[in-house]
This record gives C-alpha cells, structure tokens and sequence, in this order.
C-alpha cells in the first residue's frame, strides 16, 4: 500500500487539483463502496459527504465531489494539512484562539499550531466529564475537535472502516488493517481512482468499476454475500446525488409565484399551473420521504431533520384539502411557503439539521411507539404552521385595506380555526400517547419533562385561542394575530427544548446552533404584530 501512496503523492504533485475529474461508471460503483461508520453501514459517497460537510461546511471543495476529496485525504493527507478548508464559524472561538477572525477557514497546521487549542479541548473534556451543558463557545470547541478528529482518522484510512473483520469483532477492518487479498483488490480501487482522474471525460475506462466489483466480489466471499444492505447502499447514493427536496422546494416556490400572479391576473389557466406545480412538489416531497423510509428502515421523524421535512409534507396536505372546500389558493400558497422554509432550511444549515441516517436510540426502536406518538406530536406542527403562514398573509392584507379584503379575511380567519383544532387534537393525541409510552420506558406517564412540559404549554395556548375564538373574545383580526404568536410556543416545543435548553430524558433529539436566526424569526413576528396593530387602531381612529 506504501508504494500506492507514492504513485498517488506523485499525482498530486503533477497535476493541479482544479483539473481533477471523475465521473462514469467507476466513480459510480466507488459512491456505493459500503462503509461501517456512526453504528451503520453507508455507502462511501455519504460518509466522504458528511465529512466534508462537517470539516468545510460545503458538499464540494473548489468544485470538486467529497468521493473525490475524500479519496485524496486518505491517500496524501500531508498534502491538505496547508489548504484552508476547517470552517470556524464561531467569532468567540476564533477571538479564543487569536486566529485571523475577519475569515472563517483556517488550515490543519494553523489550527494544530495554536498554543491555545490544547487548552481549550481539554476544558471541553472536564465538562463533558462533569457532564455539563456546553454553552456555544464550548459547542463550537467541540465541533473544532470533532472537525480535526474526523480528518485524522481520515487520513492514511487508518480508521476508514471498509470490510468485516474475521475476528468476528463487530468493527470493520480499516483500509490501512486489510491483510491478503482483500488488500490486494483495494490496492486495485487506489490504482483505478488514480488512473481514472488523469483520463479526460471522452475517454472510456472501466478499470475502477471492475476494481470494485472484484473487490466487493472478495469481500463477499470471505464475510457472506450480505455483509451490507446493497440495494439500500445504492438508493442512498441516488438520495445523495437526486436531491429530492431541493427539487419539491424549487416546485413549491414556484407556486408560491403562480398564486401571486393568480392574484394579479385571475387567469384560469394559472389555476392549473398553480395545482401541477404544488402536485409536482408534493410527489419529488414524498419520493425522498419515501427513500429515506427504505434507506433507513424505520419512520421518518427519528431526528431534528427529519421532523423539518415532514411538518411541511402535512402542511401541503391539509392545504390540499382545505383549498378543495375553500377554493382558497392562499391556503395553497400558505402551505408552500411552509414547503419552502422549510426544505430551505435543510439545504442552508446541513450542520445544524444532521441529515445523516443515524441508528436509532434504544428508546426510540419501538417502531409502533414512533408511529404513534412521535408522529402524531410531529404532525400537528403541520396545521399550526399553516395557520402561522395564513396569519401572517391576513396581517398584510389588514395593512393593505381590511375594508376592501373583509370577506377573504374572513374566510382566512376560519381557515386558521380549522388548522388549530386540528393540530390541537393530534397535539393532545401525540402528548396523551407519549405518557403512555414514557410509562412503557421509563415506568411514569408523566414526569414534568421539557418535552412533555411544552407540548403541554403549546396545546394550552391553542386551546385558550379556540375558546377565545368560540365565546366571541377573538374576531378575524385576533384569530390572525393569535396564529402568529402562538405559533411561537410550537417554535420552543419544537426546537427550542432541543437546541436551547438541551435537558431531559428527550436527548435523542438534541441539537445545537442557529439561536440567533430563531430568534430574529420570532422577534420579527412580534414586531410585525405590534406594528400591524396600532397602524390598525391608528385607521379606526381616524375613521
């Protein structure tokens, strides 16, 4: 393998990484390479992807795909220890270890070289030892550490895990422990990686394929012919590459745009475009449900990520449902903005939402408990962001001329009624069914956790608006104004125990980053309803 790593050194050093190519055939069976990594076996393609994504941020470097990147961390390490590419985002930190604080990438021997990391990293294990909650200075030391561990256990592929061991150990042999002719034929892989990216895109080789195929075919003959889950290792790769939700939210924006031009122009066939382009999302938004379902074998609500994907898939269809009685496409346009916020989010923080298909807790591996409680607590954010978005669109039209939008304001006030006895009662259901499973796991129903705590206060908050709403103490205008506000207690339930208190017995769902922005979102919403109301009282008074 020595020899290997000297071919390749010299390829590096002979050819500029911005002409670097790979695509084809073998770069395609290279993808799919199963690895044992986080407690599952993924396809190479996902664990290159996330190791770039955590060390710079980015899915490609200088335009370049992470399989490619990857490959040349294993083999020539030294080679990267210069390139600026261990994104810092945290100013504090930056100012911590007096580095160049007006950039965000620093190299491996800036940061190694730094009298001050040492320090930091060990003030990091005393709290972790002690088991303190790490505030974001410390979050951000510990994604430093976690950026410079995953890269040198990268590097050389000394913890590259890559085929069974036959000691029966349930960890995988690392590339660098492959003895026989398992090593051989991974030799044949370096060779075939080597090879292909000095061929132009014309050229035809098929050396890295079959380099793989044998070396899987090896593999396979010396573990069993199921030592990875292939089919799921190949729809991964397809998930990776596909995008599914980059996709739905390009095709709910679109309808976003088509509604406004409805507006504009009332022409009928904008009615047609405005369905097929929300069908269209709705079909690429359930197709990457539906792979990530069969990727991971099990319900789709398992982590932060995967609840952002799924409360704007129910969002889309109570949206659907109500527009058939309504005939309202702002309820379509609502709907997709949820689509749109949402699946941006996934696309915009991938280090703060954790896409990866990590295994399951041991608490959460009851698949008729996720089905139930989780998913019926998940599902009820759907109608209340809906009913959010609707208030929000009600407010500027009560800025706009209330007078002139009454009717529609009133059929919009009815709407976010709807949406909020809807979520009120899958609320209650998903809370009622988490104490009957927190009873079944930790043998008491209700135990004044967060979690259970501000579900309790969300659902609280929503049913004084609904009495509000039936006694007559809420008009249309408040039921707009409430929509928004009390979306805020969804906000903390939802994200808020997770990422900003970071306690109790749901840690499977914690999370850190991205305060500020929720924040700013909320306090935004705020200001734009105070401001909504006195312009409001300010027209009444004039009148």
């Amino acid at each position: 393998m020595g020899n290997l790593f000297k071919v390749l050194l010299m390829f590096v050093f002979l050819v500029p990484v911005t002409s670097w190519g790979l695509s084809g055939e073998g770069y395609k069976a290279l993808r799919a390479l199963p690895v044992q990594d986080g407690g599952r076996i993924k396809p190479l393609d996902t664990f290159a992807l996330e190791s770039l994504q955590l060390i710079y941020g980015k899915s490609k470097f200088e335009g370049k795909n992470p399989v490619e990147i990857f490959m040349t961390w294993v083999l020539a390490p030294e080679e990267w220890r210069s390139k600026k590419m261990f994104l810092i985002r945290h100013s504090g930190l930056r100012e911590g270890l007096k580095l160049e604080n007006e950039r965000l990438l620093y190299s491996l021997d800036e940061l190694l070289d730094n009298d001050r990391l040492g320090l930091s990293i060990n003030t990091l294990r005393g709290k972790l030892g002690k088991e303190e909650k790490l505030d974001s200075y410390f979050q951000a030391v510990q994604k430093m550490a976690n950026q410079i561990q995953r890269f040198h256990a990268i590097a050389g592929g000394a913890d590259v895990r890559v085929a069974p061991s036959k000691s029966g150990d349930s960890k995988w042999d690392s590339i660098k422990a492959l003895t026989g002719e398992k090593k051989e034929k991974f030799g044949a892989i370096i060779s075939g990686f080597a090879s292909e990216l000095k061929l132009s895109s014309s050229d035809k080789s098929t050396g890295l394929k079959s380099a793989v195929e044998e070396y899987i075919a090896t593999v396979k003959a010396d573990s069993g012919a199921e030592f990875a889950p292939f089919s799921r290792l190949s729809s991964e790769v397809h998930y990776n590459k596909f995008k599914p939700f980059m996709w739905s939210f390009i095709f709910y924006l679109i309808c976003v745009f088509l509604v406004l031009l409805h507006y504009a122009f009332r022409k009928p066939l904008l009615t047609t475009l405005i369905w097929a382009s929300v069908i269209i999302g709705f079909i690429l938004h359930t197709y990457g449900i539906g792979l990530r379902v069969f990727i991971s074998n099990r319900p789709p609500v398992s982590n932060m990520f995967e609840t952002v994907i799924w409360v704007p898939w129910i969002a889309i269809i109570s949206a659907m449902i109500i527009e058939v009685k309504y005939k309202s496409k702002t309820v379509l346009m609502g709907a997709s903005l949820v689509g749109v916020i949402c699946l941006m989010l996934t696309h915009l923080a991938p280090t703060i939402l954790d896409a990866s298909f990590s295994p399951l807790e041991p608490v959460l591996k009851d698949n008729f408990w996720l089905l139930t409680h989780v998913i019926i607590i998940v599902s009820s954010y759907g109608p209340y962001f809906l009913a959010f978005l609707l208030g929000d669109v009600a407010l500027v039209y009560y800025l706009i001329d209330e007078n002139k939008y009454k009717s529609k304001l009133k059929d919009m006030a009815q709407i976010m009624y709807r949406c909020i006895q809807v979520g009120s009662v899958l609320l209650i259901a998903g809370t009622i069914l988490g104490g009957v499973w927190a009873d079944y796991s930790w043998g008491r129903f209700w135990g004044w956790d967060p979690k259970e705590t501000w579900a309790f206060i969300a659902f609280m908050g929503y049913i004084a608006v609904l009495h509000a709403k039936l006694v007559g103490w809420v008009k249309d205008f408040g039921m707009a104004v409430s929509s928004v506000a009390a979306f805020s207690l969804v906000i903390m339930a939802w994200y808020g125990v997770n990422y900003v208190l970071g306690a109790g017995l749901h840690s499977y769902g914690f999370g850190a980053g991205g305060l500020e922005y929720v924040a700013t979102f909320v306090g935004v919403h705020f200001l734009f309803i105070g401001y909504v109301m006195l312009m409001r009282k300010a027209k009444l008074n004039t009148k």
